[in-house]
């Protein structure tokens, strides 16, 4: 079955604001809202991402402003180590969740999943930044024009696929619509999944008969 060639590296963003280990507190929050992003990676020597401050990280300054000490429960105590840090790395959270370049957007979308995060650093092989992929960037996929979806789906598919080039294929905002004849049942789901991998595809309608 065709694989989309799509990669994180297809849109992630490559200019990247980051910070050291030794950035203050009140820079943070100032990138923060002059970049409109809500997480940043932090860098150490080369470019080597080893961790990630967010404003959740930063919040727990707020959380904890009236609560004293005593009060701490045993399950907050790494909070409350948070709410009195004032630099990048007494903040962020490590090691970083970080994902590469050549991964496909399915993988990165998991990623964000399973572990909650809206952003992540794009590394190569030994963790030097190379961009951010965001929740919204693996969106753009979404952007593909309905005409560009129908040509991959027949250039890429349809023609590697046995028994189905005489299929047609119709996109109506991003919904694939197949029409025609397949020799054998079994062939149905097959091109249903090879057609749903291709990116842009929001839902397949197989309207197929078969012999």
């Amino acid at each position: 079955m065709p694989d989309s060639s799509y990669t994180v590296s297809d849109v992630m963003t490559h200019t990247v604001v980051a910070v050291g280990r030794d950035a203050p507190f009140k820079e943070i929050v100032e990138l923060f809202d002059q970049w409109k992003v809500s997480a940043l990676p932090v860098l150490e020597g080369e470019g080597r991402v080893i961790g990630v401050v967010s404003e959740a990280d930063l919040l727990h300054k707020e959380e904890f402003r009236d609560v004293d000490d005593a009060d701490i429960k045993p399950g907050e105590l790494v909070e409350r180590a948070k709410a009195a840090a004032v630099t990048a790395g007494e903040l962020m959270s490590t090691p970083a969740v970080t994902v590469h370049a050549d991964a496909s957007l399915a993988e990165a979308a998991r990623i964000m999943a399973r572990r909650h995060v809206k952003r992540l650093p794009v590394v190569d092989g030994v963790g030097i930044l190379q961009g951010v992929v965001s929740r919204g960037d693996l969106l753009k996929v979404f952007l593909r024009s309905d005409e560009e979806i129908a040509e991959e789906i027949r250039h890429t598919v349809l023609n590697q696929l046995p028994l189905t080039t005489t299929l047609t294929v119709s996109v109506a905002e991003g919904v694939v619509t197949l029409g025609g004849s397949l020799p054998d049942r079994a062939l149905v789901p097959v091109v249903a999944r090879a057609v749903r991998a291709v990116e842009g595809v929001v839902d397949i309608r197989p309207e197929l008969t078969h012999r």
